[in-house]
């Protein structure tokens, strides 16, 4: 039974998280993460093309799993970036 949950996670296109990803980087965006936290902010992006490519592969956990870091460093642009534009 369990093995059939897996499984059938396995096989769901990761919609959901490929969505968040893609709402938290443009929203990093808006808040300035391009200048003031480029860094996590190209990483949020690699993560995303490379979810992008695994799910057109049929990798959907692959597709999940980087559209979930994807979804972090973009968080974590944002919050450098609030931090940031706080200080000056």
């Amino acid at each position: 039974m369990a093995l059939l949950s897996l499984t059938a996670c396995e096989t769901t296109p990761p919609a959901q998280e490929m969505s968040d990803a893609r709402q938290a980087i443009a929203v990093a965006k808006e808040a300035g993460a391009e200048e003031y936290a480029a860094f996590h902010l190209k990483a949020a992006e690699d993560y995303l093309d490379t979810a992008k490519k695994a799910l057109d592969d049929g990798e959907y956990s692959e597709a999940r799993r980087n559209a979930k870091h994807a979804k972090v460093k973009a968080l974590d642009a944002l919050k450098e970036t609030e931090s940031s534009t706080r200080q000056n």
